[in-house]
């Protein structure tokens, strides 16, 4: 597909097996692209086609079926350093997705970076996989954990962000697009204001990566972290992305094959970058498929994709407005493709339930947001997250079926 050319989504849809099944009977409208996405056919083939014939460890062979997998494993990294546009591909490393990305950065940079007494700041809106490690962290370093308070949109206010930062500020963590509600927060100008006190600065790209595109040296973010899961491809794959000279000078925090140069009882030695974070035998199916999903997203476009769910996050907003006793949680001018909602006086899981019998997939309850959801002094919310494959129509029937409910409700 041309890259200039305006995709065929409708065709694109077909791409995507689950997408022609049923829930209760109904036609399933997936609308929970931010918890994982679904698969392209591609995807599925070739872990298919990997596990039945080419089946082989990596790194560790000299036969065919070793070297082959070693080749493809290999080559999504390459994939990787394009998408993201690092500069090396020594700057990407294998991990099991997002969360272990961040635990890897919290462990390993904090225990040799983090003195007692230094500050973290992460902003109110963080998913828990962006806040319980750095609580880990600050415990067993005694430091200190600061929170950039958001507003009643879910934005951050850059004056409160510039007050908080400081020399003591070592780290800022922050999502480029929350997944609890959309908000699409200005990552190149908060790296630059940490930047400027000396802090490095951990991007969480869980809900961009898929969605728009990333340049890392264009924001010359210090970490960048994202799961392939939420990018069309496998579970149990995930990308962390550090600039070069920070790796070199971090130390692993697993040991075990691949990670090591030379073993001795006396004293082992480490492996060059990548292979010094990456312990053990690793997911390798998982990573030739994941580079199967960025051949397939690529070939679309990501510029693209991201007009497009604008596209249908405007036509959903827009709708939902209409609807009595509604509100939307997260308000932001800039947003990813993601509404929360709550209808005054009623459960978002009595709402998420009903809804299910419908055949409409939404995610209800904190979003694993907590602190989110005690800003807006809620419970929890039900949540749509469009992909590219969505389209129009669902929107119009998850409208005439939320309306149906609310009055039964």
């Amino acid at each position: 597909m041309a890259q200039n050319s305006t995709p065929d989504f409708a065709a694109l849809r077909q791409d995507f097996p689950m997408l022609r099944s049923t829930m209760h009977g109904k036609p399933l409208i997936y609308f929970d692209s931010a918890a994982t996405a679904q698969k392209p056919q591609v995807v599925i083939d070739a872990i298919t086609n990997f596990y039945q014939f080419h089946y082989g460890t990596v790194h560790r062979a000299i036969y065919e079926l070793s070297i082959y997998a070693t080749h493809e494993y290999e080559a999504t990294r390459t994939k990787v350093k394009a998408l993201l546009n690092a500069a090396k591909v020594e700057e990407i490393i294998y991990t099991r997705g997002t969360t272990d990305g961040i635990n890897l950065v919290a462990q390993s940079f904090g225990r040799a970076f983090i003195q007692p007494g230094d500050e973290i700041l992460i902003p109110a809106m963080e998913h828990h996989s962006n806040i319980v490690p750095w609580q880990m962290l600050c415990e067993q370093q005694q430091a200190v954990l600061k929170i950039i308070p958001i507003n009643e949109h879910a934005e951050i206010q850059l004056d409160n962000y510039a007050q908080l930062l400081s020399p003591k500020t070592k780290l800022v963590s922050l999502s480029y697009v929350s997944n609890s509600t959309g908000t699409l927060n200005p990552v190149k100008q908060m790296i630059e204001m940490a930047h400027a006190v000396g802090a490095k600065v951990l991007v969480d790209g869980a809900q961009s990566t898929p969605h728009m595109v990333v340049d890392v040296q264009d924001l010359d973010a210090d970490f960048y972290v994202f799961s392939g899961h939420k990018f069309y491809g496998p579970t149990g794959i995930g990308i962390l992305y550090g600039k070069e000279a920070l790796l070199n000078a971090m130390p692993p925090i697993q040991g075990g094959g691949d990670m090591v140069d030379i073993v001795t009882f006396q004293k082992t030695t480490y492996n060059s970058l990548p292979l010094k974070f990456e312990a053990g035998t690793p997911m390798i199916a998982e990573a030739i498929a994941l580079g199967t999903a960025i051949d397939y997203i690529q070939s679309i476009g990501l510029h693209h994709i991201h007009q497009r769910e604008q596209e249908l996050l405007a036509y959903a907003t827009k709708a939902l407005q209409t609807i009595n006793n509604l509100r939307i949680i997260g308000t932001a001018k800039e947003k990813g493709a993601i509404i929360s909602f709550v209808v005054n006086n009623i459960h978002p899981l009595d709402i998420g339930t009903l809804l299910d019998f419908h055949g409409i997939a939404l995610r209800t309850g904190h979003h694993c947001a907590q602190p989110t959801m005690c800003r807006f002094n809620i419970p929890g919310t039900c949540r749509i997250s469009l992909a590219f494959y969505n389209t129009f129509l669902e929107i119009d029937v998850f409208i005439e079926k939320l309306k149906s409910v609310l009055k039964s409700l």
